[in-house]
């Protein structure tokens, strides 16, 4: 038993396995070249009533935990959005939080956001050109009439007419796709 020999055969596994609890490439490597050292000064304590991964695996765990302790010791204290570490200005003095919570959109309601834009863009593309870009310069730009005017060349009843227009056929288009 030598440790090239544990490393070709079990170090994919241990590394998948430390990988998967420490969330980063550096410290997995690190656990698994720990946890090959500790099993090279202990092999002859190895009684053999394991298999040898499993044995590894029981090293790699506890190496893996040391890990997560030192790195949780010598992590800095998270920071706010803004820069500061002023935690305790979340927190109203009863401990309940200090502002509301924003609501966080459901799976659900995201797939429907994804499923509205998609067939919004593709009923999009079926305006007419001198609609599109009259509803463009109105819905995107936030143009007002009359600079719409003076870009597309066009009368103010002209603009109200394809604007109008361009919704109603956006209208239609959305309703035959949701």
């Amino acid at each position: 038993m030598n440790g090239q020999h544990w490393l070709d055969e079990h170090g994919d596994y241990l590394y998948r396995y430390a990988r998967r609890r420490l969330m980063s490439d550096e410290l997995a490597q690190d656990a698994v070249q720990e946890t090959l050292l500790a099993a090279l000064e202990a092999r002859a304590s190895f009684a053999g009533s394991s298999a040898v991964r499993t044995w590894l695996t029981g090293i790699l765990k506890h190496k893996v935990a040391d890990l997560l302790r030192r790195h949780g010791r010598e992590s800095a204290p998270p920071q706010r959005e803004d820069g500061s570490d002023d935690w305790e200005a979340l927190f109203a003095a009863d401990g309940h939080w200090a502002q509301d919570l924003r609501e966080w959109p459901t799976p659900e309601s995201e797939f429907e956001k994804s499923r509205l834009l998609a067939a919004l863009e593709e009923c999009y593309k079926r305006l007419k050109p001198a609609l599109a870009r009259v509803l463009s310069l109105r819905v995107v730009e936030d143009m007002e009439t009359e600079g719409i005017c003076s870009e597309l060349g066009m009368t103010q009843s002209h603009v109200w007419v394809s604007l109008h227009r361009a919704r109603l056929t956006l209208r239609e288009c959305l309703d035959g796709r949701l």
